[in-house]
């Protein structure tokens, strides 16, 4: 896979997990979610916890510290996701809220500077080969 395709995965997983948020909060406005707390905590549910997973990605590129970065805070981020949808569907918008703001942003923030990071550092590459 080339940097420009793993660019473009990372852009894609910054849009779609901006909008988790989104739907974090219909979840606590009305106690129901399309998907269960369980799947909301599950990083490899999601398109790019599919992706990251894959055998898309080279060993290379699997072994560098970007990626293993990526993929403990993409791991981190659903696990705070599925904690506030549990909050949410349980009922407990309170505790969603407390979730959402002091558990569920800080973790979607690192996982944003860590896609940046990754993507940065596949830009020089680019730069670099030119």
């Amino acid at each position: 896979m080339t940097n420009a395709n793993l660019i473009y995965q990372i852009d894609e997983a910054i849009g779609a997990h901006g909008m988790w948020k989104m739907r974090l909060r219909a979840a606590m406005r009305t106690g129901k979610s399309d998907i269960s707390a369980h799947e909301a905590g599950c990083d490899g549910n999601c398109k790019f916890g599919q992706w990251l997973n894959s055998t898309a990605l080279s060993a290379e590129a699997k072994a560098d510290v970007p990626y293993k970065v990526v993929k403990r805070v993409h791991a981190d981020f659903h696990r705070s996701a599925g904690h506030v949808m549990s909050s949410a569907l349980g009922g407990r918008q309170r505790e969603a809220e407390e979730r959402l703001e002091g558990e569920f942003i800080p973790a979607s923030e690192k996982l944003v500077r860590a896609l940046m990071k990754w993507k940065s550092e596949l830009q020089k590459g680019i730069r670099r080969a030119a």
